[in-house]
């Protein structure tokens, strides 16, 4: 009977529990239903239209719509100008990237430093984040073209060999800026108590970067990473701005982003939307593969 008292009386609380948990959840979708608005409207909807309408082709003229089905998707992802435009993109990434984590990496390393005129320093280096894509393709152009340029340089932008390299050269100038911010965040929120801890224990400069700090801004580098690869999947602008004719030469710097904008026309926007949704699956499958892989060897501190 006593044992029967205490759950009659415990029921009651459970109920106002399980009231107040419902209430939590209401609230907490109150607060997120901005979010989903926002997400439904401007991604979610667009990105089932772009399905849909790939299974469909027109005419030039664009009054002759019909269905084809999904016979479409295998042949524009399975076609040349769709691996093309991959490789192309994954030619900027590897130029792009690894470049963009090493410099930045080591211009925040120099400039976290607790000395007179620093800040001068690091606002030079993070300049390149407030330079647009048209300022920094012209500076390129400028410095390093072969005839009227500061340094005079192999033109790279001419042959179909050397194209994407040097557009990737303006592509690595921009990363600068981005990645030395976000690596000097997590530098800069080291606890100086480590640091200290490290110099008693008498490691050198490089022994403590590589066994300290590295592991503790290792979820710094892999956010920046999965940020300049899909920086560099969806690199369009700087191409148009580098080179003449846009894409060339050859068609040489030609990314997927630049076949998507090629097939724009009322006919070939099935062909577009293909593709579209092709570099969706490409960047995902990527990112999910880097935090499958990547995140074990990131150290998560207390």
């Amino acid at each position: 009977m006593a044992v029967a008292r205490r759950s009659l009386a415990a029921a009651p609380g459970a109920r106002i529990s399980d009231t107040g948990r419902w209430k939590e959840a209401g609230l907490a979708l109150l607060f997120l239903a901005p979010s989903i608005v926002v997400f439904v409207i401007f991604f979610y909807y667009p990105f089932e239209q772009l399905v849909l309408r790939g299974l469909y082709r027109n005419n030039i003229a664009g009054d002759n719509l019909r269905y084809v089905g999904f016979g479409q998707y295998g042949d524009v992802l399975g076609g040349e100008e769709f691996r093309l435009g991959i490789w192309h993109s994954i030619q900027f990434l590897l130029y792009t990237v690894p470049a963009g984590l090493l410099f930045g990496t080591v211009l925040a390393v120099v400039a976290n430093r607790r000395l007179r005129g620093i800040k001068i320093f690091q606002t030079i280096f993070t300049s390149t984040v407030a330079t647009s894509t048209a300022v920094a393709g012209f500076i390129f152009l400028a410095v390093l073209n072969p005839s009227i340029g500061v340094v005079k340089s192999p033109d790279l932008l001419s042959q179909p060999s050397t194209a994407m390299f040097g557009v990737a050269i303006v592509g690595m100038w921009q990363n600068l800026g981005l990645s030395f911010i976000i690596v000097l965040a997590g530098l800069q929120a080291i606890p100086q108590e480590i640091d200290e801890a490290s110099l008693l224990d008498g490691h050198g400069p490089l022994r403590r970067f590589f066994r300290v700090t590295l592991p503790l801004i290792s979820p710094v580098l892999l956010f920046l990473l999965v940020i300049l690869v899909v920086n560099a999947f969806q690199a369009f602008a700087l191409i148009d701005a580098v080179t003449r004719p846009a894409g060339g030469p050859n068609g040489a710097t030609e990314t997927i982003v630049f076949k998507i904008f090629e097939n724009r026309t009322p006919d070939r926007l099935g062909d577009g939307s293909v593709m579209s949704v092709g570099l969706f699956l490409v960047t995902f499958v990527v990112t999910l593969a880097q935090f499958l892989f990547l995140e074990r060897r990131v150290h998560y501190g207390d």
